[in-house]
């Protein structure tokens, strides 16, 4: 029988070979459980309005004039200045591949936010002794509800989380290959063609992390070069608009939509220091359970490098958008992977107590309250109820099985409590991406594409309508292919003296203006379209 003595450099060789070889079946495996999550009905429900309905009509005019991809435009030709175009560059060519429509305006993102998941996995490996808490901390990334939701969604900050990520995991890497410095670089370039200055801030981060766990590298000419070939991109882009726009480009994208929301709350987007930390408590369960002691941990062991990227990362970018005029749910997304790390942390602790265990009584009596809570809503949603919901109650049955097993197996002290944690909530986010629910959003207001189908039917093209609606749906203007203006009664009142006017009104609105001569060209979902007569 032929042996094999492992000695010396052999045996770091063959020791080498079987990590790289179990790390990329990890990888693999990640990859393909993000992507059937991410990617599963992603086409069934409309866009939803703001982010949604605007970052898919700027895709979708890129599309019909690929001669306007440095400069894009908006409906009627109306130059967009928000945010640079990355991803409408991308979405535009998913439109060229597969047509324009809810399925190919979402898969960008939902694409490269499902790449994060392996890539975190990889961060982990960096900073950490042992493959375990890599493994953890990817899969509570992979089962988190905020980042599943508006990774799915045609919105830009689950490409930002991504390329942040990638931007991390290269640092990390060149620490010991100055090369990677390069992907720095590129990193930051792709946040800053995403979404402009929040490049600055996850920048600052990065740099910060640096100068507490590796200043060397802040001297080094690899570092500066490399996000200088990344910045070039974002800089001959900004260059173009200003040399194309002038002041209204600088007043509008610098101004308006980026550094004005520093110090105001733009859009009545006004929220108390804490808006933040009460969006992660409302949806991070059950990893919440883990959260203090996991930071805890992490604190008491900050000189290790995994624990200061942890504390910059998460504290570093919670304060800097908790102290900001404007604040909106999606903008904590980048604090996630860092949460992950810390809970990652907490459950390889759990881990690797020997059997039975001893876990804590607040861990398992949080568990047993989330399963009696989920049970009985469940129940709610069921025949009991005169409208019951049997997807909703699925998904809560789903999330209550996984509980009461989890605590369960946590009080016998078997480990498996967190397999089954994490297996659990995995499937229940399965069943609720195929549901109707996932976009919740979509119940605040009137169903959009009925409405817009009479309006793209019934009106001119590149008309604009009026409507005594309270707000704007940008989701409306991408299915009707038209500009909906919301507008008070006096201002219906004058928009009804102009030449062939088009309104879009409810029953009540109607009945309060009494418009001479009017015609009525349909009503859909308690909405008529109305123009006057002609003479």
């Amino acid at each position: 029988m032929r042996r094999w003595i492992l000695t010396g450099d052999n045996a770091k060789h063959w020791k080498s070979q079987l990590h790289s070889r179990a790390d990329w079946l990890w990888i693999w495996g990640l990859l393909l459980a993000a992507l059937l999550l991410y990617t599963k009905n992603l086409g069934d429900l409309p866009l939803r309005d703001w982010d949604e309905g605007t970052v898919a009509q700027v895709a979708r005019e890129i599309w019909r004039s690929p001669a306007n991809w440095l400069h894009p435009k908006i409906i009627n030709g109306e130059p967009y200045l928000n945010k640079p175009p990355l991803m409408h560059w991308l979405i535009a060519l998913t439109y060229t591949i597969g047509g324009v429509n809810e399925q190919t305006s979402r898969l960008p993102g939902a694409l490269l936010t499902a790449l994060g998941i392996p890539i975190l996995y990889s961060i982990g490996r960096e900073i950490f002794h042992y493959r375990t808490p890599a493994i953890f901390s990817a899969l509570v990334y992979l089962v988190m509800l905020p980042v599943l939701r508006h990774g799915r969604l045609a919105m830009l900050d689950g490409a930002i989380v991504s390329f942040f990520l990638f931007t991390v995991w290269c640092l990390l890497r060149s620490r010991r290959n100055l090369r990677y410095c390069l992907g720095v670089g590129i990193g930051l370039g792709l946040i800053g063609l995403t979404k402009g200055m929040v490049g600055l801030l996850l920048g600052a981060i990065a740099l910060l992390f640096l100068f507490w766990d590796t200043p060397r590298l802040l001297g080094s000419w690899y570092l500066w070069g490399g996000i200088a070939i990344g910045s070039l991109p974002v800089a001959a882009w900004y260059a173009a608009q200003w040399w194309e726009y002038g002041h209204q480009f600088t007043d509008r994208a610098v101004v308006d939509q980026s550094l004005s929301r520093i110090w105001q709350a733009v859009e009545n987007h006004q929220h108390p220091p804490w808006f933040y930390l009460l969006e992660i408590l409302k949806y991070c369960f059950p990893w919440l359970i883990f959260l203090p002691s996991g930071l805890l941990y992490t604190w008491n062991h900050r000189n290790w490098s995994w624990a200061k990227l942890i504390l910059v990362w998460g504290g570093g970018y919670l304060l800097a958008i908790s102290l900001m005029g404007t604040k909106l749910p999606w903008y904590v997304l980048p604090v996630y992977p860092a949460i992950a790390l810390a809970v990652g942390v907490q459950l390889t602790q759990f881990w690797q107590q020997p059997y039975p265990a001893k876990y804590p009584r607040y861990a398992i009596a949080f568990l047993t309250l989330l399963a009696v809570v989920a049970w009985a809503a469940s129940l709610y949603y069921s025949s009991w109820n005169t409208a019951p919901d049997w997807e909703l109650q699925w998904i809560l049955a789903a999330v209550a099985g996984t509980m009461t097993l989890s605590a369960w197996l946590a009080v016998r002290g078997e480990r498996q409590f967190i397999i089954v944690l994490i297996w659990g909530m995995y499937v229940a986010l399965l069943l609720f991406v195929t549901s109707h629910h996932w976009v919740w959003e979509l119940a605040e207001a009137y169903q959009v594409k009925p409405v817009a189908a009479l309006i793209q039917a019934r009106t001119p093209p590149n008309r604009e309508i009026y409507t005594s609606f309270a707000y704007n749906r940008p989701s409306l203007d991408f299915y009707s292919d038209r500009r909906v203006i919301s507008s008070s009664f006096s201002q219906l009142q004058q928009r009804w003296q102009q030449p062939q006017p088009f309104l879009l009104l409810d029953r009540s609105t109607l009945k309060r203006l009494q418009l001479p001569s009017v015609k009525s060209l349909g009503q859909v979902s308690g909405w008529t379209l109305v123009t006057r007569e002609k003479s």
